[in-house]
């Protein structure tokens, strides 16, 4: 396990739904945090009934029961970095929103879950309202996909130049960068079509680049790539050097599992997949991930 600065091992507190199938959720962020050398733990805000083709049941757990599994892990194990996934209902996020205003003094990382992969609806207005008000205030990073940045700021987005707009609406709703996830987005620069991140900060655009791969195999990759993030911000880590740590073991955990037989959906990711670390990232820069390293272009967006 890595040890943070202050001598400890480096904990990250994953805030989410449990995945009966395994390849998202808190399944997903653990085996991420184990992965990153990082203690995991968890407090679960519903338990669901999913595979590789969909949801077939959602069962939320009362706030009390969510307040008593976080208050159980702050008052003995403590957090160096936390991430929220799916939560439930407003009345879950209101408890959560509170418990983090009074005892969180670490990173947060939100990914705003609101659709599962096949499409079945995690959130309401209501709830997607009490998201906005409550948990973006409060995150370091915020990292929505192209639907999700659409729910968040009513921008229907479908290019990289939404996604920028986008990125600075979600600005002005209180987070400190935010990363609009390329998943989404078909971008093709100079031929090649690529999966870019868009992050925005104080500002300024950063990007992340990496090849697009064509595959079924993307169940829980927002889970994975939140918990990445969480898990490098828990080792002490700047946050495009997360980010970007994040985007290379996505990238590898897909590539991976391209190959596996499991399910006869969209297919988990691979999370044995080996972290890429790189110290430092220029903000206002466009990287390019080639497979082993990232590269810094020249390149307009």
């Amino acid at each position: 396990m890595f040890k943070t600065a202050a001598g400890h091992i480096a904990r990250m507190l994953t805030i989410a739904g449990s995945d009966s199938g395994g390849g998202a959720g808190i399944q997903a962020d653990l085996k991420t945090a184990h992965q990153f050398s990082v203690y995991g733990m968890s407090a679960i805000t519903a338990i669901t009934a999913q595979n590789t083709v969909g949801v077939q049941g959602v069962f939320p757990l009362s706030p009390e029961a969510i307040l008593q599994q976080l208050t159980s892990i702050a008052d003995d194990l403590g957090f160096d970095a936390i991430k929220t996934g799916m939560l439930g209902d407003a009345a879950a996020i209101h408890t959560i929103a509170s418990f983090l205003t009074e005892r969180a003094t670490c990173p947060i990382v939100v990914d705003p879950v609101m659709v599962a992969k096949g499409g079945t609806p995690l959130l309401d207005p209501a709830d997607v309202k009490a998201v906005i008000e409550r948990l973006l205030p409060l995150a370091t990073i915020v990292t929505p996909n192209a639907p999700e940045a659409t729910a968040l700021t009513g921008i229907d987005v479908q290019s990289l130049a939404d996604c920028k707009v986008a990125a600075i609406r979600i600005a002005q709703l209180g987070p400190q960068m935010i990363v609009v996830k390329g998943g989404h987005i078909a971008t093709d620069i100079r031929e090649h079509e690529l999966a870019v991140d868009v992050v925005y900060a104080n500002g300024t655009f950063t990007y992340f680049a990496a090849p697009r791969l064509q595959t079924a195999k993307t169940h829980g990759t927002g889970c994975t790539f939140s918990s990445a993030i969480a898990s490098c911000l828990a080792r002490g880590m700047e946050p495009l050097a997360a980010i970007a740590a994040a985007k290379t073991f996505i990238h590898r955990a897909i590539a991976q599992a391209s190959t596996w037989d499991v399910g006869r959906g969209h297919g988990p990711t691979d999370h044995s997949a080996q972290p890429v670390f790189t110290a430092h990232f220029r903000p206002g820069a466009f990287y390019l991930f080639d497979g082993d390293r990232w590269l810094e272009e020249n390149r307009i967006v």
